[in-house]
């Protein structure tokens, strides 16, 4: 089917030329067109960033909906309205088109007046979200981790950036901007909006004052001009506090009071996947969490070091077919701030997930690493989180980062279900029921 022949059917001639080398728009235009603008009536808030998208939409769904607004979401982890939610099995973050359209015909359909929808540079560089009405842009970070589609750094900043410029062309929409203002590119996204917001620990507009940080989470003062609102986020971590900063942000945009901004937040219990603990009474502390970039990785290491009381001890992998300089500099990571790391599969798809390994292992044995010491290399990922389970001891942290949420993990011969929180639970329960 020649997609290009149909958009001129569907569309004004004159606007064909601008489109036409564009085949992810022009699809954009068809399939709104066929179907209706779905989009439409329901007002969007898109987040984008390299880390903390998913935290920061669940923050800003849960808000609105605690505000009494019928709200739907769209994120890594899962999709839906309210309390019907539904988990993503998809490994990407911006499904495509026609899943797009299906999703926000079915949100319509339940009456969703605000939509919180994690938005990627892919999706925004491919044009896959035309027609999507945006009325608030907000953006968590921008580091060249995750750039590796893009031909440069530039160009995936200018895709994110789209998202701002996509709300500021919304005359029925609040044209406003939330930005992360301790991020080397503020300007650019500041710039793209009428109305920015800037936000930041130190720096902004909206910052956080009185922080308290525990292993569970943190409260901190959130002042905004002459507001000043109690803030309690149950996502341990300072990236959770200035994820949290951006949520309040939204919350200022879109007119909610203190108290709606400060109960939403509050109600928020956790992120699948995000920093999830497994308590099944153990002596010592297992933690799932989806980060798979050296930022994230840093972010958190820098963050849990501190309150570890023994050991801390790292297991993840990296995937096959994805930016390979990333994996000696986790492993460089990890060597340096945990004190045994354990290396394992991440979806090698067709690629040898034994030579990503060494890859990994080699960034590790930089940092002083020994391998059969402090570094152990286990390509099935079930035996290694179990592994990594029976090397804890008391008051010990476990670590197992990469998968968090996803329900598949991608090996040679296709996709199979996973679960990683499952697992832990059972390597946990089996570890206490085997004889010490």
């Amino acid at each position: 089917m020649d997609i290009r022949k149909i958009v001129k059917k569907v569309i004004p001639t004159g606007l064909f030329p601008a489109i036409e080398p564009y085949g992810h728009l022009g699809e954009a235009v068809l399939l709104n067109t066929i179907n209706g603008f779905p989009g439409r009536g329901m007002k969007v808030i898109g987040v984008t960033g390299t880390n903390g998208k998913t935290s920061t939409t669940y923050m800003i769904h849960r808000m609105l909906h605690e505000a009494g607004y019928k709200t739907g979401f769209m994120t890594t982890v899962a999709y839906g309205a309210g309390r019907k939610v539904q988990p993503q099995m998809h490994h990407m973050t911006s499904v495509s088109q026609p899943e797009l359209m299906k999703r926000l015909k079915w949100m319509r359909g339940q009456g969703v007046e605000w939509l919180v929808l994690e938005t990627t540079s892919q999706a925004l560089a491919q044009n896959r979200v035309w027609g999507v009405p945006y009325s608030v842009a907000v953006m968590t970070n921008l580091t060249e981790d995750d750039s590796g589609w893009h031909k440069s750094f530039e160009d995936y900043r200018k895709a994110k950036v789209k998202l701002f410029e996509l709300a500021a062309k919304n005359k029925k929409g609040l044209r406003t901007g939330i930005v992360n203002a301790e991020d080397p590119s503020v300007s650019h996204f500041a710039g793209a909006v009428p109305f920015p917001i800037t936000y930041g620990l130190k720096e902004g507009q909206l910052q956080a004052t009185d922080i308290v940080s525990t292993p569970h989470g943190s409260t901190f003062i959130a002042k905004y001009e002459s507001r000043e609102l109690n803030i309690k986020v149950n996502l341990p971590g300072s990236f959770n506090i200035s994820n949290a900063l951006a949520a309040v942000g939204a919350g200022i945009a879109v007119g909610l009071t203190d108290e709606q901004i400060e109960k939403g937040i509050a109600a928020l219990e956790g992120v699948e996947g995000r920093m999830t603990t497994i308590e099944e009474g153990q002596d010592f502390s297992v933690i799932v969490d989806f980060a798979h970039t050296p930022d994230a990785f840093e972010k958190l290491f820098k963050d849990l070091r501190p309150v570890v009381k023994g050991k801390l001890i790292v297991m993840f992998g990296s995937a096959g077919r994805r930016d390979e300089k990333k994996r000696g500099v986790q492993g460089r990571l990890a060597g340096k701030y945990a004190d045994e790391v354990i290396v394992t599969e991440e979806d090698d798809r067709d690629a040898d997930g034994y030579h990503i390994m060494e890859q990994i292992a080699q960034g590790a044995e930089k940092e002083g690493k020994v391998r059969e010491r402090d570094l152990f290399l286990i390509h099935d990922r079930t035996e290694a989180i179990t592994y990594a389970i029976k090397r804890a001891g008391k008051g010990d942290t476990v670590l197992l980062l990469g998968k968090g949420h996803e329900k598949t993990i991608e090996r040679k011969d296709g996709e199979h279900k996973w679960d990683e929180i499952g697992t832990a639970h059972k390597a946990v329960i089996s570890l206490k029921r085997t004889p010490k």
